[in-house]
């Protein structure tokens, strides 16, 4: 990923989850926030809800897959954390990367500034 390290500390994602703004959609919820740093830092959850370990894995390959595809248009400096959802099991990688392009990235919490 160009622009993006990886998001691995549990505190991290605890603080993105009572302070960050959500992105809430069919096939995952986003959670942003600042990070004032000259780089993204992703991470992506799928809990067992999701399905077996199996679809678990699909799940953030198709995440994952859809923001390499996205990155270039998402703003620098946001930490970001994916929360899979059940629906994404059955649907294609092109489907949630079109939805992270149309719904997610042109959301205003993807602004890049605390308000």
């Amino acid at each position: 990923m160009l622009y993006t390290e990886i998001l691995n500390k549990n505190k991290d994602f605890l603080f993105l989850y009572r302070k960050g703004k959500t992105v809430v959609g069919k096939y995952a919820v986003i959670y942003v926030r600042p990070n004032r740093k000259p780089y993204n830092r992703l991470g992506i959850t799928a809990g067992k809800k999701v399905g077996n370990a199996v679809c678990r894995n699909r799940a953030k390959r198709i995440i994952r897959q859809a923001y390499r595809e996205n990155e270039k248009n998402i703003p620098i400096g946001l930490d970001i954390v994916i929360v899979a959802r059940t629906a994404i099991c059955q649907i294609k990688s092109d489907v949630f990367s079109q939805w992270l392009a149309d719904c997610a990235v042109k959301n205003p919490a993807f602004g890049g500034s605390e308000k």
